[in-house]
């Protein structure tokens, strides 16, 4: 992908993609108005996101490994197979193999355990066992394009990894990443992802947009029915014309209802790695989860994980 790739050539050069949801949770379902646009293009769609569910979901800290799922199929240590019958040792179902039962189709699950390197020899494996030739990583919400030092920030450390293996693949493979939902996690503000996004466009990053068409909107209204997901739930919502305040999160998070959390903007991993993340440019040397985590807690965050682990010692009193 050259300096001054437009988005319009990066697809019409591109027969098969791998679509991920990288934020963990839910985020698959805010890919799906980027699987219209690559329709749109005449590309083949792979979708998939993290082995990472929300611990209102999964109690289990973490990601979860392959050696921890049930009912997938290994591609590499890294990435695999799921379907509508994948899930947790536990037993909890993956939001992955929801999304497999409402289209009858398989998904990814990617784990970000062994940091962002790890992430990216994955990826690339699997990129050339699929057949792809463009990966495009989409977030909901908006928390991938933090600087860092955003008040609402709270989840910051798969987004970082993911943020630092798509900026790593870009040098070698066609790789976009995506920001949907406009806020709609809760965590940044609207006012924050714009700063962000006009940063982005300063440097050259913005490749360009995609909005919720009525075709894909019956797809995530199908979708929603089946996956959990706050965050990719409310785009959706003011597609209908909802507007106005609400909250997630069992009340904890404000969310400001926007149509325009409705559009995708799309952008290069490499300028937001290097003009935006202090976050992704601190974990990319990581080797592991916890060695990525600490990184974040030297700039003084918390993390998803650290969310987690109080809630579990909560649970066990």
């Amino acid at each position: 992908m050259t300096p001054d790739s437009s988005l319009e050539q990066i697809l019409k050069s591109s027969s098969k993609a791998i679509l991920l949801g990288i934020g963990g949770g839910g985020d698959i379902v805010g890919t799906l108005p980027t699987a219209g646009l690559l329709r749109a293009f005449g590309v083949e769609c792979v979708h998939g996101g993290l082995s990472w569910e929300r611990s209102v979901f999964d109690p289990v800290p973490g990601p979860r490994k392959f050696t921890e799922t049930r009912n997938a199929r290994k591609i590499n240590d890294t990435v695999w197979w799921a379907n509508k019958d994948t899930v947790t040792s536990t037993g909890v179902r993956f939001a992955e193999a929801g999304f497999a039962e409402v289209f009858d189709t398989e998904t990814l699950l990617v784990d970000v355990n062994r940091g962002p390197g790890a992430v990216a020899d994955g990826l690339r494996h699997a990129i050339d066992k699929i057949g792809a030739d463009l990966i495009i990583g989409v977030d909901v919400g908006g928390d991938a394009v933090a600087f860092g030092s955003e008040n609402g920030l709270l989840s910051p450390l798969a987004d970082s990894i993911m943020t630092a293996a798509l900026t790593e693949l870009e040098r070698e493979f066609p790789t976009v990443m995506g920001v949907f939902g406009f806020g709609s996690d809760g965590e940044l503000t609207q006012e924050e992802v714009e700063r962000s996004l006009n940063a982005i466009a300063k440097e050259g990053g913005i490749l360009g947009s995609w909005g919720i068409t009525r075709d894909t909107l019956r797809e995530m209204e199908r979708a929603i029915e089946v996956v959990p997901t706050e965050a990719s739930r409310i785009p959706a919502e003011c597609a209908r014309g909802l507007d106005g305040e609400t909250t997630i999160r069992s009340g904890t998070r404000s969310v400001t209802l926007s149509f325009v959390s409705t559009v995708t903007f799309y952008m290069s991993p490499g300028v937001v790695f290097e003009h935006i993340s202090s976050t992704a440019r601190a974990v990319a040397p990581c080797k592991s989860l916890q060695e990525a985590h600490e990184a974040l807690h030297a700039l003084g965050l918390r993390t998803e994980l650290d969310i987690e682990l109080d809630r579990l010692k909560k649970m066990r009193g």
